[in-house]
């Protein structure tokens, strides 16, 4: 199959307004309760002035919608940790999951039954490789604000920056069951800047879909791109190995910054050093508190881009894209480095040209392995559930024969993985958000619907009632938008 990649989404809308509106509390991501050292104590900036001591000054004020206690009946439950019940009971208790059992698993005084009998339910999609909302619909010029690509690092941009949470591809894509998503830069550059995951509510402003407390990544491109981008206009890199140069030039220059810090905060002597901003992203990844994810197609590429990690003694997180990870599954999985494709995305440019759809189920094949589906495309995160389905049916043509119950994983509990926060979300557990999909039917068939989708324990979709499903502010008031006008992929209708 070949299929081009579109990095402008398309406009993808649904119809009426959104019944329920998030309060907005902020909450303290300083850190500041952590412990420090008398010396450090002792030498302390106010925030904002010592880069390390206000880590997220843009805290995240997302609040949960509105939601009540329930207990979802009768369906087949795919908990995203290799598990499968039949005729299953998920408990949802203030926000977060409470148990998950069998038939006989005894609902709670006080908590609404939902019938889902003939249905399946799953952990929330998470799309772990997503541009909405930094290329919008409509995907005009005037805001295309994915790529700062006036110079081959720009670590020093953040993409929450650029996103406009009026983008109608956050609606389409909770209606195809996405709950969360990681949103990067594109990939013009060395080092693109800062992602940031979200929670996909509806909200005013980008702190309201923040989601608390997760980790940021630094988006990192090796191969084709940056040397297209920068070597044309007759700058560096022009070359593979003059992309290599660029990243360890940078990191050079982040080793300098940090090892500056770290001696005045010991000695206390002189004014501090001068805040850099390319550099605190790229010392956060060397302290292993930002993590790496960075597009990389070729496997002699990530190969190359591991021993770079091993100069610098920090880790890469995820190779996106990763359409060669098949030729070094056992060495990704070795390293505990996730592998983020696409299925049928081949073909579209040289690097990309040895891609096989039956990538996922080989990398997963490795013990340890941590194999993603990803979309990069406002239209195929509608439908990340079908990408998955074609990957396993392309695995088991090859005679490797997937799960269900396993392969749910590739785009709810391995992607929580992927952007550090499996912790919070990503699987069926007790503790976890209650980010839950009940699907129509099997969700690797063509033929299934998200029919609801609850995001820490809220109903924020409802195929059937049209008060859960919004439209943006951008779309109220403007002529065609409807049920039947709506331009939903067939998935996520």
């Amino acid at each position: 199959m070949f299929r081009r990649s579109l990095r402008g989404p398309s406009l993808a809308v649904v119809a009426c307004a959104f019944a329920l509106s998030a309060c907005a509390t902020t909450e303290d991501g300083s850190g500041s309760g952590q412990a420090q050292s008398p010396s450090r104590q002792a030498r302390a900036l106010p925030a904002g002035l010592d880069y390390a001591a206000n880590p997220d000054p843009f805290p995240s004020t997302y609040a949960p919608l509105p939601r009540e206690n329930m207990a979802i009946v009768g369906a087949t439950v795919f908990t995203g940790t290799d598990q499968r019940i039949e005729n299953g009971v998920v408990i949802v208790t203030d926000g977060r999951v409470a148990v998950v059992g069998g038939a006989d698993t005894p609902v709670p005084g006080g908590h609404r039954v939902v019938d889902a009998r003939g249905r399946f339910v799953t952990p929330g999609i998470i799309d772990v490789h997503s541009h909405l909302g930094v290329y919008p619909s409509p995907g005009v010029t005037g805001m295309s604000d994915g790529n700062e690509a006036t110079s081959p690092n720009t670590a020093q941009v953040w993409a929450e920056h650029s996103i406009w949470p009026q983008d109608p591809g956050f609606n389409t894509a909770r209606a195809g069951g996405v709950t969360t998503l990681m949103i990067l830069p594109g990939s013009a550059n060395l080092f693109g800047g800062r992602s940031v995951t979200v929670r996909n509510i509806p909200s005013v402003t980008m702190q309201g879909m923040k989601f608390p407390e997760a980790p940021y990544g630094v988006k990192m491109a090796c191969g084709e791109n940056p040397s297209r981008v920068y070597g044309g206009r007759n700058q560096s890199p022009a070359t593979g190995m003059g992309n290599v140069a660029g990243y360890r030039a940078a990191f050079i220059a982040a080793q300098d910054y940090r090892d500056k810090w770290d001696k005045w905060r010991e000695t206390g002597e002189g004014s501090p050093p001068t805040r850099n901003l390319q550099n605190e992203t790229l010392a956060g990844v060397l302290d292993g508190s930002i993590m790496v994810q960075n597009h990389c197609y070729r496997a002699d590429e990530m190969a190359v881009m591991m021993d770079i990690a091993d100069e610098f003694g920090f880790r890469i997180t995820a190779f996106h894209h990763a359409i060669e990870a098949y030729k070094l599954a056992p060495q990704l999985a070795e390293a505990g480095i996730c592998a983020d494709m696409w299925t049928g995305w081949w073909g579209f440019k040289m690097e990309a040209l040895d891609g096989v759809e039956e990538n996922a189920a080989l990398v997963d094949q490795a013990p340890g392995s941590c194999a993603v589906i990803h979309s990069d495309d406002a239209q195929l995160t509608q439908r990340l559930n079908q990408e998955v389905a074609a990957a396993v049916a392309a695995g088991r043509r090859a005679g490797i024969n997937i799960s269900e119950e396993r392969a749910i994983s590739w785009i709810t509990s391995n992607a929580a993985r992927s952007i550090g926060i499996a912790d919070e979300t990503g699987s069926l557990e007790p503790g976890k958000r209650a980010d839950v999909v009940i699907w129509s039917a099997n969700p690797f068939s063509v033929y299934a619907r998200a029919d609801q989708v609850f995001i820490d324990g809220a109903l924020t979709f409802d195929r059937m009632d049209p008060r859960y499903q919004p439209l943006s502010d951008f779309e109220l008031g403007q002529p065609g938008f409807g049920i039947a006008a709506a331009n939903i992929a067939p998935g996520a209708r």
